[in-house]
């Protein structure tokens, strides 16, 4: 049974477990302002004069980038064949 559905933001990866490319515009906008929060980071802390405070940003945005994704994609699954 396929439960694919096209209201998901992310869909699952086609090969390998996580999530691929946004499917809606709000996963879109999602990915934007994940790469907005890395990019203010490393502008706000650069990695080479305060890597733990970049790291930490980095650590954090990434967290909740993985908690959008599970809540509003695809359920994650390996996948070794299409």
């Amino acid at each position: 049974m396929n439960d694919r559905r096209d209201d998901y933001w992310f869909p699952a990866k086609t090969l390998g477990y996580g999530w691929g490319l946004p499917r809606r515009w709000q996963g879109w906008l999602v990915l934007a302002v994940y790469l907005g929060a890395i990019a203010g980071s490393a502008w706000r802390f650069p990695p080479s004069a305060h890597p733990a405070a970049f790291g930490i940003c980095v650590l954090v945005a990434t967290a909740l980038l993985v908690a959008v994704c599970a809540l509003k994609g695809e359920p994650p699954r390996w996948r070794w064949t299409r």
